[in-house]
């Protein structure tokens, strides 16, 4: 397992959209797993594979909530309800904006066996699947920061 290169803003690879997987392979399973040591290197709570590179759709989240999720091909099918907070990303590092997400969402996604599942989320973790499959699509939270970004202290190392 390795920890990866996060791409920051400006990027090209942050503004394409990603192909679906459609097996897993050996370089698909390191993936995963250097997507996790890399998500926890920096402290996040989310990554999706475009941040570091890749061009799959792939995303790995773990809030605290409910575990680690691997999601493979992930999308929305439902989502209710609003909910508005502040957002950090690891390709915008010491950058905050508010954003409106929903409250609740479904995501239908396949796990590291292919598996189908179905992953219900509030709150924090419905803003992460949220924010997670807007990569996966080449959008960036800032570009629906309602009040643009600000900056944040960074802690020191």
């Amino acid at each position: 397992m390795a920890i990866r290169k996060i791409r920051y803003d400006g990027d090209d690879v942050l503004r394409k959209v990603c192909k679906p997987i459609e097996e897993i392979t050996p370089r698909i399973k390191t993936l995963i797993d250097d997507m996790y040591d890399t998500m926890y290197e920096a402290n996040g709570v989310g990554l999706a594979a475009p941040q570091v590179g890749i061009l799959k759709r792939l995303v790995v989240i773990d809030t605290g909530e409910s575990g680690p999720l691997t999601l493979i091909n992930p999308e929305i099918v439902s989502y209710d309800g609003e909910q508005e907070g502040d957002e950090g990303c690891l390709s915008l590092p010491g950058l905050v904006g508010t954003v409106i997400r929903p409250y609740h969402v479904v995501c239908k996604a396949y796990d590291e066996n292919m598996r189908e599942i179905m992953v219900e989320g509030e709150e924090l973790l419905a803003r992460a699947i949220c924010h997670e499959l807007d990569h996966l699509d080449g959008i960036l939270y800032k570009d629906k920061a309602i009040d643009g970004l600000y900056s944040v202290d960074m802690p020191q190392e």
